[in-house]
């Protein structure tokens, strides 16, 4: 089993606790993003830098994600295309996607993005609080301590 991180848009506290992880576990996780990410020196982190470009990163991670891999993401159509390889996929707010739940989550993304195309002001997503980052950790452990099994 390996980490696959899409690390464009992953935040720095998201980021730290899969480094605590992977060095604890000794999982392979690799960061793919399209610019320089810092990451400390161990054999079983690495970083990929794909060139930049819509979708680049997610495309490297379909191609090199296998079933039973764990992906980070917040990209729902990203989770969707692992999902579909038997690969698993986890937000950085502690949201496991699952073949059950994806379909309702790409529909309101969809509706979303229709209603932001027609000018309706949507707002962004929340920051990221406490509570998901401690649901991110909680829902990692709990997803690498069945992994180890």
């Amino acid at each position: 089993m390996n980490i696959w991180v899409d690390a464009d848009a992953c935040p720095k506290v998201i980021r730290d606790t899969l480094i605590r992880a992977a060095e604890r576990t000794g999982i392979d996780c690799t960061f793919v993003a399209n610019h320089a990410i810092p990451l400390p020196q161990r054999q079983n982190i690495h970083r990929l830098q794909v060139q930049s470009g819509f979708d680049v990163a997610d495309n490297e991670i379909v191609q090199r994600c296998e079933s039973g891999d764990l992906i980070i993401t917040a990209d729902i159509p990203l989770a969707a295309e692992v999902l579909a390889k038997g690969a698993h996929a986890l937000n950085p707010r502690g949201e496991l996607y699952t073949k059950e739940t994806i379909g309702a989550r790409l529909n309101m993304r969809d509706f979303m993005d229709t209603l932001r195309s027609s000018g309706i002001q949507t707002g962004g997503p929340a920051g990221l609080s406490q509570t998901d980052r401690r649901e991110f950790a909680n829902q990692l452990d709990r997803f690498l301590a069945k992994a180890k099994r």
